[in-house]
């Protein structure tokens, strides 16, 4: 994750189906192994209490219980909770903790991909929506209003681990570190390696969602986050035609026409959920999710107009990212500038 001249100490640790790491900058601070199991030990807390995975889970009890009773969760959840509400609210309907029952029917919960009959997808959509979770913050309570309905934090989750443990360290005077979970979802803090005149932030590969192994373009991150959406290496096809993990909610179908949407904030949760949205949204939703001048950033990958590849960049700046050579890689700005002054690489 960075330069050959920069030295990093990382400890990781596996959870919620991926490699987790804390990175930390070599010579910077004693101590750094205690800091980091400290911290990837709040990554597992996050993973004890919302993982669906786990019957004994606070979301796995929420989901056991839909259409009859409350749920008591902890603050940390209910926080969760009412933030993927709110994000609901922001996208439009496009990043939905809900989907559950459709993830279900696709077939996604345990990665066995396969299009359902339309009946058990019409089933499906009659449960799912964010209507169907009512949160009682003063009680600490959360309920699914119906049967059969679920949440399914896979597009918030790991990115809340990540604020708990970013916070956390910068709450024990961590100037410098990099947290990642999957390499999909990171948050960064401070300046990778010695803070001289110049160097700013931490730089991270954005993946090509089409050749393993190579990258697009390299981002800094400078006191933000990142998380990606794609669908390269979680797919199943069908008839000839490929179809990813991510569903779009507001059709309960795959999402179809990005190749892969990162975003950029101040939250790794955000970053993660605001992504996979985004990935749903494709270029109408640039201008909701990362408006100019906001603390939010986006780069959308897309199909070419011919052949290879368009970059859409959103409310990011230049200083940020330093574009590969990509042949045939088409760069374009947002907003749109006038007429032939698009950039190509």
């Amino acid at each position: 994750m960075g330069g050959a001249d920069l030295y990093t100490i990382v400890v990781g640790r596996d959870a919620m189906a991926c490699r987790f790491e804390v990175v930390f900058n070599a010579g910077e601070l004693p101590d750094v192994t205690e800091l980091a199991c400290e911290a990837l030990d709040l990554v597992d807390d996050v993973e004890r209490r919302i993982s669906i995975y786990r019957e004994t889970s606070e979301l796995a009890a929420l989901n056991a219980a839909a259409g009859r009773t409350w749920t008591s969760v902890s603050a940390d959840t209910l926080a969760m909770l009412e933030l993927a509400r709110d994000l609901h609210t922001a996208t439009d309907g496009a990043f939905d903790i809900t989907a559950g029952p459709l993830v279900r029917a696709w077939g996604f919960l345990h990665r066995q991909g396969r299009t359902p009959p339309a009946d058990e997808l019409a089933a499906a959509r009659a449960v799912a929506g964010i209507d169907q979770l009512e949160l009682d913050l003063d009680g600490g309570r959360a309920r699914l209003v119906t049967a059969g309905a679920e949440v399914n934090p896979g597009a918030i989750g790991k990115g809340w681990a990540i604020d708990r443990a970013v916070d956390w360290l910068a709450s024990t005077g961590v100037p410098s570190v990099l947290v990642h979970g999957g390499q999909s979802s990171v948050r960064a803090r401070g300046v990778q390696g010695p803070a001289v005149a110049g160097r700013r932030g931490w730089r991270v590969g954005l993946r090509h969602p089409l050749r393993t192994g190579r990258r697009l373009a390299t981002i800094t991150l400078v006191d933000r986050a990142l998380g990606t959406s794609g669908s390269g290496t979680q797919f199943f096809v069908e008839r000839g035609r490929r179809l990813g993990h991510i569903l779009d909610p507001r059709s309960g179908r795959p999402a179809e026409g990005v190749l892969s949407a990162t975003v950029l904030s101040p939250s790794a949760a955000r970053a993660d959920a605001l992504a996979t949205a985004l990935y749903a949204l494709g270029l109408a939703g640039l201008e909701g999710i990362a408006p100019e001048g906001s603390e939010t950033s986006a780069v959308l990958v897309l199909p070419g107009r011919t052949n290879g590849l368009r970059l859409v960049l959103a409310n990011l700046p230049d200083a940020e990212i330093a574009i590969a050579d990509e042949p045939g890689l088409e760069v374009i700005r947002m907003p749109l500038m006038p007429q032939g002054s698009e950039q190509s690489a």
